[in-house]
């Protein structure tokens, strides 16, 4: 008995050291002090509607039912200060403007990309906290205290994981710990009602108990889940998401069976949407194709809510599938404002003059070196002109293979939603599996995805009122839901990369200085979440610093190997001759200008 107290006991230390450490984290998380620039400075990449428009339109994500008042009354777990100030958001890499103060589109005075929506739905009055793909789409970069937005650009945020680490920090964890606090604190749970309710407090307070505490349960359900099951085991960071991970593991795993729960260890970076309008086929891995399909998924990504079965757990089927938030007017509007959108051009008087004498030299060794790769033939494609993108295996290429292999090997489930042969060969979907010879068992993430997205589609279209003549619009220029599985990596237009540090698909290469040069004169190691840039070597500054996060290239999912230039044959990771150091010079200053004004100065 004795020895079996003792072991209670320890167990019981254990636990007690285990919540104090969870406590400190909470109180502290690994975060970096937000210092608002002095100034912000846009650049002219569209109108100041078109950026408003992208900033707060909502598409209809949900964020596990989080109401919009809700967020802005929430405190922080250990005072009175409320959780969604700018001096907060601004920690995880959120943006926002110096001084920026409330507006119309933009009442709760929150960072680019938060915005709100209520659902048509008479029967749910909510209004919701809607998170837009403007959050993760958004970049900036800062220099000698200037801001400077790069809109369609990368983020640089720490918004998915509510998972609890040592390191903390993520948007996800931070916002658990404040709703559990909120929640379970009687004096904090007062002052919060009280903030949402005003005069309403004592009639309702009650039902506002119940369901935050749904959603409070919710993402602790989610946190459990991921933690124990060991879902996400490479930590993504600032600025990076395992998206088709995440997307199939709340599609497939959580809505479906917790049999197919599938690691997702492959973050990759946001990656930029100027252009993306013209591109044949888009994601890292070239997989999708039609522009509501994808921007529907990444909704859903993102929290649109969506239902496979009924309360008695039974399958919709026929026009009750799939009824979602997804918001296919907003979204449609959000695509148009970006098929305006203009890559950035650089801004000389904020980073310095180019030097056009070397740029011309740079464009010359473009031409030799890269152009292959990077221009693409442009073909006119009905009513727009199509960059029929270059695709490139991962054996050749030899960048980190974990996101193509992830989404080529990986499969699912779907029986229990009993889909029909005939309910497929109705939808807008081509893959290379004839729908009669589709193994609906084993079922690949692309494929299964492109019909959820396909029955969302038919149902938002539908109750949103949309006509066939305005679908085909909708849908973008008519195109069907195309699905590839390829383990390859495309290679996109450069204008604008200037703008997009880190680079490659998994963002491992701080800078384009050290892509244009051998793995092994590449960081290992460096510190991301740093706004702070570097305009020698056109990337993020990497030295450490308070909050900073430590990527680490050596951890599956992270490789910085391959788009090598180094001499010896072509392939396994070699993509051409070693460029010389005033040769990457040279061509850092050429990719300032292309695609932009100053290209057509150069001599």
């Amino acid at each position: 008995m004795r020895l079996i107290y003792r072991a209670l006991a320890f167990l019981a230390v254990l636990a007690v050291i285990g919540l104090c450490v969870v406590l400190y984290y909470t109180a502290n998380p690994n975060l970096p002090r937000y210092e608002p620039a002095q100034n912000l400075q846009y650049l002219d990449q569209w109108s100041q509607a078109d950026r408003d428009t992208y900033y707060y339109t909502p598409q209809g994500t949900q964020v596990k039912g989080i109401r919009y008042q809700w967020f802005l009354h929430l405190e922080m777990p250990f005072s009175s200060e409320l959780f969604a100030t700018p001096e907060q958001l601004g920690r995880f890499g959120f943006l926002l403007a110096p001084g920026q103060q409330p507006t119309p589109q933009n009442p709760g005075n929150l960072p680019v990309g938060f915005t709100r929506h209520v659902n048509a739905n008479p029967a749910d009055p909510a209004e919701y906290l809607d998170i837009t793909c403007a959050a993760c789409h958004t970049g900036e970069l800062h220099f000698k205290g200037q801001a400077i937005r790069i809109d369609g650009g990368t983020a640089q945020h720490v918004l998915p994981s509510s998972v609890p680490t040592l390191k903390g920090g993520s948007f996800g964890q931070a916002l658990v710990a404040s709703m559990a606090a909120t929640y379970y604190i009687p004096w904090k749970f007062e002052r919060f009602a009280k903030g949402v309710l005003g005069e309403r407090y004592e009639q309702d307070k009650n039902t506002l108990r119940e369901q935050f505490k749904v959603a409070l349960r919710t993402f602790i359900k989610t946190a459990w889940n991921d933690t124990h099951r060991g879902l996400y085991p490479t930590l993504e960071g600032p600025g990076r998401t395992d998206a088709f991970g995440r997307i199939a593991n709340a599609t497939f795993g959580d809505a479906i069976s917790q049999a197919n729960y599938r690691v997702a260890n492959a973050p990759v970076d946001y990656p930029q949407l100027w252009d993306i309008w013209t591109f044949d086929w888009v994601q890292w891995n070239g997989s999708a194709e039609q522009p509501m399909a994808r921007n529907i998924g990444e909704a859903l990504g993102v929290g649109a809510t969506l239902n496979f079965f009924d309360d008695h757990r039974q399958p919709l089927t026929g026009d009750a599938r799939y009824p979602s938030s997804v918001r296919v007017r907003d979204l449609h509007q959000i695509e148009q404002a970006l098929q305006r959108l203009k890559p950035p051009a650089w801004p000389e008087a904020l980073l310095g003059k180019i030097d056009l004498q070397r740029a011309a030299r740079g464009k010359a060794l473009f031409g030799e070196n890269c152009a292959f790769c990077h221009v693409p033939p442009v073909t006119l494609g009905g009513e727009r002109p199509v960059a029929e993108l270059k695709m490139w295996p991962t054996d050749y290429i030899g960048t980190d293979p974990t996101a193509a292999d992830n989404i080529a090997e990986h499969r699912f489930d779907v029986t229990a939603l009993q889909w029909s042969t005939q309910d497929l060969k109705a939808l807008p979907v081509t893959t290379d599996t004839p729908v009669e010879k589709l193994d609906l068992a084993r079922i690949s993430v692309a494929k299964g995805l492109a019909y959820v997205t396909a029955f969302v589609e038919e149902r938002a279209y539908r109750e949103a009122g949309v006509t066939p003549d305005e679908r085909r619009e909708m849908d973008g220029f008519g195109l069907k839901i195309g699905v590839r599985e390829m383990r390859a990596y495309k290679s996109r237009p450069l204008a604008g990369v200037w703008a997009t540090p880190p680079f490659l698909h998994n963002g491992s290469v701080p800078s384009i200085y050290q892509l244009l040069s051998p793995q092994d004169e590449r960081m290992t190691t460096f510190y991301r979440g740093n706004l702070d840039y570097d305009p020698q070597h056109l990337g993020y500054r990497t030295e450490a610093f308070e909050g900073g996060f430590l990527y680490d290239t050596q951890i599956t999912g992270n490789r910085n190997s391959g788009h090598e230039f180094r001499d010896g044959p072509r392939g396994r990771g070699v993509i051409g001759r070693l460029l010389q150091p005033e040769e990457r010079w040279a061509l850092l200053e050429y990719l300032k200008v292309l695609g932009g004004p100053l290209e057509t100065s150069l001599p």
